[in-house]
């Protein structure tokens, strides 16, 4: 699998060649992450932090709260690990810093350590310092606390001339069962094939700035035993992971959805490429792409515009009940064509009588005992809630990132009362 990569310099994307040479400016790292997110995560690194010369830790602040990343530079202290983990941060790379005991004091699942190697020996402080250890030897060390591991190979960094997929098997091999991210020369669509086969992902930089690559064909790279006509079934999801519709993929129209943005597949029938939305209107915006364990079938997550996927008009190709995301939809509705008379209209223009029926339905919810009571009070307030997110522009989606969020920190808010200001 593909894994973008986002090295931060003075606030901006930014790539060397092994390490020490600049290479290229890559722009903005918000305009980056919007790009390279729809592959799933994408690994940020504050080089300034790692060769000691700065931070970037406010705008890899901001870019953890967009998509789900990975973090490293400069992580050299528990606090600072945590703080990121708190932060939003999925994984964290943790290289100069990562010893057993460093990596033990931390949730195993959320840290990689990163072995950075030149010629077989790990380097660390931004790759300027040798170490003397072997590879194979700091892996097998770290593999019983750590959840994965980046392997740089930084004599190949930024070179884009191939990597030696040898050394990454005996890493894999090390790895006692710990995913292995390479890094390092991976410059091709069969780079990043070669690595999936051997169970490695392959994280990318350079060859996805520069255009050798298109992110499209990363992402297609692993893909295997399409069905007759070289195509592939691909499941369409909205944000709240419920199932739209099954339609097809073939890697030419999977590389246009994923530079477009769009929902783009394969019409078996017409033997031809076909956008959704294209002459209904009811268009789609994607979000992420995701391969299956086996890589024989695709995931499409979307935003959904209009009356829905199906052909008839609803919003799924099976039957489905009504749910909070209906709820949402009908709210945003509401925002955009008011209606006269309409309750949830003066939910929506009145700040003041919404705030009140927020704290109200709040307060009867506190007091409600019986079962009973509760489910129609807690219905309430959910109602109020989504009036509220919608009149303030926010989305479901948008809660259950931060919900993600708060679920992934490791340092937890004190459950205490708070005192109101006199």
């Amino acid at each position: 699998m593909i894994v973008p990569s986002i090295d931060i310099m003075a606030g901006r994307a930014v790539q060397l060649r092994r390490g020490k040479e600049f290479a290229l400016d890559g722009g903005d790292p918000i305009a980056r992450l919007e790009e390279f997110s729809v592959a799933g995560q994408v690994a940020i690194v504050d080089l300034d932090a790692a060769l000691g010369q700065g931070s970037n830790a406010e705008l890899i602040r901001d870019l953890v709260r967009r998509a789900p990343c990975r973090v490293g530079g400069g992580i050299r202290d528990l606090d600072t690990a945590r703080r990121w983990l708190d932060a939003g941060a999925t994984q964290l790379m943790i290289g100069t810093a990562a010893t057993p005991e460093f990596c033990a004091a931390l949730p195993r699942e959320r840290v990689m350590g990163a072995v950075d190697a030149e010629h077989g020996e790990v380097v660390v402080d931004g790759w300027r310092t040798k170490t003397g250890v072997p590879v194979l030897e700091r892996v097998r060390a770290l593999a019983p606390v750590v959840g994965g591991f980046l392997f740089t190979q930084v004599e190949k960094e930024g070179a884009m001339g191939g990597f030696d997929l040898t050394a990454v098997e005996g890493v894999v091999g090390a790895a006692g069962g710990a995913r292995v991210t390479a890094a390092g020369g991976i410059a091709t669509a069969t780079d990043i094939a070669e690595l999936d086969r051997i169970g490695a992902d392959a994280q990318v930089g350079m060859a996805l700035y520069t255009g050798k690559l298109s992110l499209g064909d990363a992402v297609s790279a692993p893909l295997t035993k399409p069905l007759p006509g070289d195509v592939w079934p691909t499941v369409v999801c909205d944000e709240a992971g419920r199932t739209l519709g099954l339609v097809w993929s073939t890697r030419e129209s999977l590389a246009r959805a994923v530079a477009e943005r769009r929902g783009i597949y394969w019409s078996r029938s017409r033997q031809a490429i076909w956008e959704k939305g294209a002459t209904s209107g009811n268009s789609q915006t994607l979000v992420r792409v995701d391969l299956d364990c086996d890589r024989d079938a695709l995931r499409f997550t979307v935003r959904q515009v209009g009356a829905g996927f199906c052909h008839l008009n609803r919003r799924s190709c099976w039957p489905s009940e009504f749910d909070l995301a209906d709820l949402e939809r009908t709210l945003a509705d509401r925002v955009i064509r008011p209606v006269t008379g309409s309750g949830t209209t003066r939910l929506l223009t009145d700040r003041a009588l919404l705030a009140a029926k927020l704290r109200e339905e709040a307060d009867e919810l506190a007091r409600a005992e019986s079962t009973g009571d509760v489910v129609r009070e807690a219905a309430d307030v959910v109602y109020m809630a989504l009036v509220a997110l919608a009149r303030g522009g926010g989305t479901l989606a948008d809660v259950r990132a931060e919900l993600a969020r708060r679920h992934g920190a490791v340092n937890r808010r004190p459950m205490v009362r708070k005192t109101s200001a006199c």
